[in-house]
């Protein structure tokens, strides 16, 4: 009764439009208050004990860390300069500037690790740059917030990072290892569409003509750029600092390349940069603090056991039974945000994937695969979200082009779920 309660008062208060954090706290605590009837007071007590419970783990602080990290070098003109060698690299002609999109996507996925931050840094550049192109605002819009999405695949990763707070026996450097081949798997799957869709429908008809930057002059611009995720990657990989210590190593590296190499952050900017980065934070530590009141109200229910059993003895097998997550992952995906759909369902279904013996590691990928694909779904969509946003177009004109990469980026999740070796093999040969 009372577990019927929790989900309903939660799905109604998301139906009126309250915020996904609100709606999570407001339900687990009137849930609470429920099964503690005859003792109250010390039943709320379990209230600001998870709110502070949820709030209070290590590896949360490489969140906002992270966070700023993508202010940053947004602000800092590494995008820019990316950019031009990228361009440098694989030259003009239709198609190609969609595809350095992408690149340059994936790349500063080893810096910042947030999908909507990349969107952004990338986005200011390559939208203008691909307008100048001939290319419409709705197609740039399309693969600007796609390339982006790899981000939170390719490590640092700020998804990585929480699933691993919920998941004890999935560490960080496990999963950001794991989450390198699908995520390169994925940045080259999007390539695929996105310079077919431009050559089949004749955009970018002035690309050709526009001036090609020098090889080794855009190199030198670029070495900055290039050395932030061998630096943040490599001395994790080096044992010389955590992830969360790699978050604040970043954070410096930016401020130094911004202010004193590239000279594109002046003094007057840090207070907007820590705003910015401050309020996207807060953010996202709320939500993770009041799902752990909603989790933990479900724990107390006993809802979770009962679910996994009917699911496990369903008789749909193992294979129908990850088929249902996904479907039902897809749909959530395009209603809530990543870090909502962790939060919410991780701790309903790693029970289903421990009775099944599936590697949380391989789990926590197909999961941010997922959470990747949401991040580029309409009708809400982060990512496609700041894309739209800076190329001045709605979002519903970029279905047509959308629809192609999220077809081809579901073809690496189901790659994925078929081979788990392919999320596992390089976290075995590092060691974790």
């Amino acid at each position: 009764m009372i577990a019927g309660i929790l989900f309903a008062l939660f799905v109604a208060l998301m139906l009126i439009g309250t915020p996904v954090g609100v709606a999570l706290g407001i339900s687990g605590t009137v849930a609470i208050v429920l099964s503690n009837l005859d003792v109250t007071w010390f039943g709320l007590l379990a209230v600001p004990q998870n709110f502070y419970a949820g709030l209070a783990k290590y590896p949360l602080l490489a969140i906002p860390m992270f966070v700023l990290v993508g202010s940053i070098f947004d602000r800092s003109g590494v995008a820019r300069r990316l950019v031009d060698f990228a361009i440098a690299i694989v030259g003009r002609g239709p198609g190609m500037l969609p595809m350095v999109a992408i690149m340059v996507a994936m790349f500063l996925g080893g810096i910042s690790g947030s999908g909507p931050a990349c969107a952004a840094a990338v986005g200011a550049v390559m939208i203008a740059a691909m307008s100048r192109a001939g290319y419409p605002g709705s197609f740039s819009a399309a693969v600007v917030a796609a390339g982006a999405a790899t981000d939170i695949l390719i490590p640092p990763s700020v998804a990585f990072i929480i699933y691993s707070v919920l998941v004890p026996g999935a560490s960080v450097p496990a999963l950001f290892a794991a989450g390198m081949v699908p995520g390169i798997l994925t940045g080259l799957a999007l390539i695929v569409p996105a310079v077919w869709l431009a050559r089949r429908h004749k955009l970018g008809t002035l690309e050709a003509h526009l001036p090609r930057p020098p090889f080794w002059a855009s190199l030198r611009d670029a070495l900055w750029g290039l050395a932030a995720p061998v630096l943040i990657l490599g001395g994790m990989r080096m044992g010389w600092f955590t992830p969360t210590e790699a978050a604040v190593v970043a954070v410096f590296y930016g401020l130094f390349v911004g202010m004193c190499i590239h000279r594109t952050i002046k003094v007057r900017d840090l207070f907007t940069i820590l705003r910015e980065a401050a309020e996207l934070s807060a953010v996202i530590m709320m939500v993770v603090t009041l799902a752990g009141i909603f989790a933990w109200a479900l724990s107390t229910l006993s809802v979770i056991d009962p679910i996994t059993h009917a699911i496990v003895n369903s008789g749909l097998g193992e294979w129908g039974v990850l088929a249902l997550i996904v479907l039902l992952l897809m749909t959530v995906g395009m209603f809530l945000d990543g870090i909502s759909i962790f939060l919410i369902f991780v701790p309903l279904l790693m029970p289903i994937a421990n009775a099944y013996g599936w590697d949380p590691v391989w789990f926590g990928v197909i999961l941010t695969l997922k959470v990747a694909l949401g991040q580029f779904t309409p009708p809400l969509a982060v990512n496609l979200m700041v894309s739209c946003r800076i190329a001045r177009v709605p979002m519903e004109s970029t279905v047509r082009w959308v629809v192609w990469m999220l077809a081809s980026m579901f073809l690496v999740l189901v790659a994925v779920l078929i081979w788990p070796q392919l999320a596992l093999w390089l976290p075995h040969r590092l060691g974790y």
